[in-house]
């Protein structure tokens, strides 16, 4: 089966992970655009790029690169799109509450216009 990424946008079009990758320099959106594309084509994706979020409905597409780690919420949808809401630089051991919270938000909103 396969799978396809999709970026969140909310209801008045906007694109949190468009946003966020704007502001990112050329290698570091080169890397972070191949492991979005490894998540898409790989039938087994090692953890280290793509695992759930323990206690959550959420996944987490994560990205390292020259000791900044890049980290992208998101959810399933129709068992085979991956949605992903938003992304951040993690700057702590554990995925901050907020932005947990912000993804949660987005997959409600998600689910209410489908």
């Amino acid at each position: 089966m396969e799978r396809a990424v999709r970026f969140y946008r909310t209801s008045a079009g906007r694109c949190p992970i468009e946003e966020f990758l704007d502001e990112l320099d050329d290698r570091t959106l080169a890397k972070i655009l191949a492991v979005f594309k490894l998540v898409e084509t790989q039938h087994m994706v090692p953890a280290k790029y793509f695992k759930k979020l323990s206690g959550y409905d959420l996944w987490e597409c994560r990205v390292g690169l020259g000791g900044r780690i890049y980290r992208f919420l998101g959810f399933w949808d129709a068992g085979a799109l991956i949605v992903l809401t938003h992304g951040f630089q993690k700057k702590t051991q554990k995925t901050p509450a907020r932005e947990i919270n912000k993804a949660l938000s987005f997959k409600a909103e998600w689910e209410r216009r489908k």
